[in-house]
């Protein structure tokens, strides 16, 4: 898969180049501004494939320094001193999983996981497209108390170069220069929330 997408590639530049030769030819045929067309074609070349990719990465960043991060609102030892002797009658799911349910919004530009961890706590995994022309997914994941309806920790990350609608399609693997799966420090956020989750799961049977 990686050859073809290289060949495409060169293929594109070499047609790209081929372009550019022609419009400067074109040019100097007809008396025209040489700098001009040449710099027109290389510019439509360029944005017919790359078009989104500074938009995309300034659009990643203002994302991740404004809503990405970790937050704990009430500790694990919190809880259980104001549930006393309740997280040890929590039976942990099975070696198979949490059971879960899912749903899609949005026309499918968004999705919710929701993993019953035990009888008091789930994990809900929200992930939706911040656009429907750029490829940046939003994920925020909550570990929940149902009884009360309190986040006891959250955490949100961004990553670009795909969508939720499209996984399978472009830009998905195509246009791998744009993917960027966390923002930074959130493949570490990402793992203190699991370790959060893994926390509250109750006791193992």
């Amino acid at each position: 898969m990686g050859l073809v997408v290289f060949g495409v590639m060169a293929l594109y530049l070499a047609l790209s180049v081929g372009a550019v030769f022609w419009a400067v030819g074109h040019a100097k045929k007809h008396g025209k501004s040489v700098k001009l067309w040449g710099f027109g074609a290389a510019f439509i070349m360029y944005n017919l494939v790359f078009w989104d990719w500074i938009p995309t990465v300034v659009a990643h960043k203002y994302y991740c320094s404004t809503e990405a991060g970790f937050w704990v609102y009430k500790t694990v030892d919190q809880w259980k001193a104001e549930n006393p002797g309740v997280m040890e009658t929590l039976p942990s799911p099975s070696k198979t999983g949490s059971p879960s349910k899912h749903n899609r919004f949005e026309s499918g530009h968004g999705k919710t996981t929701t993993y019953l961890l035990n009888d008091r706590f789930n994990w809900i995994v929200t992930q939706e497209d911040i656009s429907s022309l750029l490829s940046i997914i939003r994920t925020e994941q909550q570990v929940k108390d149902m009884k009360t309806g309190d986040a006891l920790a959250r955490y949100v990350d961004f990553g670009s170069g795909n969508s939720v609608k499209n996984t399978i399609g472009p830009p998905g693997p195509l246009k791998f220069w744009l993917s960027n799966g966390h923002c930074s420090g959130g493949d570490r956020n990402q793992g203190l929330m699991y370790l959060f989750e893994q926390a509250v799961q109750g006791e193992r049977k």
